[in-house]
C-alpha cells in the first residue's frame, strides 16, 4: 500500500505537523501558525470565554474515560485558590501504544500551547509535564521546547504582554503503569510513592499539593490550540454527536500496516483494519482487536462495523483508552491473551487495595489452570464473579478496568474457554500443554531431521523407512521438529 492509500482515509489534525516540521526548531512551528491561538486567547478572551469555547467544541479527554474537557476546566476555574496547576499526562504505558510519545517527539510546542491556554482558563500559573523516563527523546524535546518558548517570551512572565504568567517544567516518572492514574501521578510529581487515593475530592478541587489541578493527556492538550485556531465549530463538525474530533491510534499486532493513524471519531473498525491497516498478515482470518490496552476489551469480527466512539465501545465491553489497537488473527488464543494482559495489570498494581492486589492474582491463577488443561467449568462463573467484584471495589481505574480483557473474551469467545476446559484442547494451538505434534505418514520421507533436532529424543524411526514416530509422553511441545521439517510432515493438533 502506497502512502496516498494509507493516508486517504485519515484526517490528520493532531498529527498534522509530525514529520513535516523540525520539532527542535520553534520557528518552524510558528511558521505553521503555531502560538497564534494562544496569542489570540491571551489578548482578546476572558477565561470563562475560553472554557465556553472548549465546551462548545465537544472536546473530551483522550486519555481513557473521555470526560468532557470543558467541564473539567470549569470545575477547577470555580475553585477558589491562589495556586492552581495544569498537568500534562505523558505517562503512556499501554503495551503497543505510542501516540503521546510521537506527539511529544514530533510536535512538542502544540502541547505547550495547549497547556498555557488551559492555565489561563482556570487561573493557573504553573504546569508540569509528567513523562516516563523510558521516553528519552520525548523528554529531551519537551525540555528544549520549553527553553525555546521561554526565550521568545511564550512561556514565563507576562506572555504576549497580557499580564499572564505561566511556567512549565518536566517531571520524570519511573515507568509505573499505575502512575497514569491521575491521583497516583499527583503523588509521584510531589515526590511521594505513586499510589492512588480515594476520590472525592477530585483533582480539580484538591489535586497537586492539595491545590486545584487539571490533568489532561498529551493528545487532549495538542487539540486545544487548533480548536481556537480553526474555531470550535470546525472541531465539533468532525466525529459523532457525542464524540467530537479525531482520534490518534497506534496500530499493532497481526496487521499489514502498523503505525500511527488519525481518523475521525465514528469511523468503523473495519475501515481502520482493512482500508488503512491493509488487512491481516499472511492472508489469515481476522479474529479480534483489543482496543484500550490492558484496560480495554477484545472486539470480535461480528462487531467490525461498530463505530469507534466512547459510548459504542463501552456497550461492547471495551473502552477508548489512550488509543492502542492490537489486531489478532486465528493463530491467537483468546484465553492466553486474557492471561497476558491480566498478568500485566497484576504486575503493575501498586498493591494498595485488596481487590486489585489479591483479586487479579486469583483471576490470573484460574487462567493459568485453564491454559494447562486443569480448568473446571465452574471456573468461568468464578472468573465472572471475581471480575465484577474487582471492578466495583478497586480503589482506582487500574483495578476497576483490569478484568475488562477477561470479561470481553468470555463474552465473545466463551467456546474457546470451554474447549480448553472440556476438551483439553487449545483451538489456536498456542497453549503448549494442550497441543500435540504428530507426524503425517504420507508426507514423511524418514529424512531423520526431526529426530536429530529433538532436544529430548522424543522422535524415533529408521532412516529411509517412513514414517517416524513422536512419543507423546516424552515430547515437550517445543515445536522445533515442525519448524525444521522440510516436507511439512509434522502437524500441530
Amino acid at each position: 500500500m502506497g502512502q496516498k492509500e494509507y493516508l486517504k482515509n485519515q484526517q490528520r489534525e493532531v498529527l498534522q505537523n509530525c514529520g513535516l516540521i523540525n520539532p527542535e526548531n520553534i520557528r518552524e512551528y510558528i511558521a505553521r501558525d503555531g502560538y497564534q491561538a494562544m496569542g489570540r486567547v491571551l489578548t482578546s478572551c476572558q477565561p470563562q470565554d475560553v472554557i465556553e469555547q472548549i465546551k462548545k467544541s465537544g472536546l473530551r479527554g483522550r486519555g481513557g474515560g473521555g470526560f468532557p474537557t470543558g467541564r473539567k476546566w470549569e470545575y477547577a476555574a470555580r475553585a477558589v485558590n491562589e495556586d492552581k496547576y495544569i498537568i500534562c499526562n505523558g505517562d503512556e504505558g499501554d503495551p503497543g501504544a505510542f501516540m503521546d510519545r510521537s506527539v511529544m517527539e514530533g510536535d512538542p510546542h502544540a502541547v505547550l500551547e495547549g497547556m498555557v491556554i488551559a492555565g489561563y482558563a482556570i487561573g493557573a500559573h504553573r504546569g508540569y509535564i509528567y513523562v516516563r523516563a523510558e521516553y528519552p527523546v520525548a523528554v529531551e524535546r519537551m525540555e528544549l521546547a520549553i527553553k525555546q518558548a521561554r526565550e521568545l517570551g511564550l512561556v514565563g512572565k507576562n506572555i504576549f504582554s497580557s499580564g499572564f504568567d505561566f511556567d512549565i517544567e518536566v517531571r520524570l516518572g519511573a515507568g509505573a503503569f499505575v502512575c497514569g492514574e491521575e491521583t497516583a501521578m499527583l503523588n509521584s510529581i510531589a515526590g511521594k510513592r505513586g499510589e492512588p487515593r480515594p476520590r472525592p475530592p477530585f483533582p480539580a478541587v484538591a489535586g497537586l499539593f492539595h491545590k486545584p489541578t487539571v490533568i489532561n493527556n498529551v493528545e487532549t492538550l495538542a487539540n486545544v490550540g487548533r480548536i481556537f485556531l480553526k474555531g470550535p465549530e470546525y472541531f465539533a463538525g468532525i466525529g459523532t454527536e457525542k464524540s467530537k474530533g479525531t482520534k490518534v491510534f497506534a496500530l499493532a499486532g497481526k496487521i499489514n500496516n502498523t503505525g500511527l493513524i488519525e481518523v475521525p471519531m465514528g469511523v468503523t473498525l473495519r475501515s481502520i483494519i482493512f482500508d488503512i491497516g491493509g488487512g491481516i498478515q499472511k492472508g489469515r482470518k481476522f479474529k479480534a482487536v483489543l482496543i484500550g490496552g490492558p484496560s480495554g476489551g477484545c472486539i470480535p469480527e461480528d462487531h467490525l462495523d461498530a463505530p469507534i466512539d466512547y459510548d459504542s465501545l463501552l456497550k461492547l465491553g471495551a473502552m477508548m483508552g489512550s488509543g492502542g489497537l492490537i489486531v489478532m488473527d486465528e493463530s491467537d488464543c483468546m484465553v492466553d491473551i486474557a492471561k497476558f494482559f491480566l498478568e500485566f495489570t497484576q504486575d503493575e498494581s501498586c498493591g494498595k487495595c485488596t481487590p486489585c492486589r489479591v483479586g487479579t492474582k486469583r483471576m490470573h491463577e484460574i487462567l493459568q489452570r485453564i491454559t494447562i488443561g486443569e480448568g473446571k467449568e465452574e471456573d468461568i462463573s468464578l472468573l465472572k464473579r471475581l471480575a465484577e467484584d474487582i471492578r466495583k471495589s478497586s480503589l482506582c481505574g487500574l483495578g476497576q478496568t483490569a478484568p475488562n480483557p477477561v470479561l470481553s473474551t468470555l463474552r465473545f469467545f466463551e467456546e474457546e474457554y470451554l474447549a480448553h476446559i472440556r476438551d483439553k484442547h487449545c483451538p489456536a494451538g498456542v497453549c503448549s500443554r494442550l497441543v500435540r505434534f504428530e507426524i503425517i505418514p504420507e508426507k514423511c520421507t524418514a529424512c531423520s531431521i526431526c529426530a536429530r533436532i529433538c532436544p529430548v529424543e522424543a522422535i524415533s524411526g529408521e532412516p529411509k523407512k517412513p514414517p517416524y514416530f513422536i512419543h507423546q509422553g516424552i515430547c515437550i511441545k517445543c515445536g522445533a521438529c515442525q519448524a525444521k521439517c522440510p516436507f511439512s510432515a509434522i502437524a500441530k493438533i
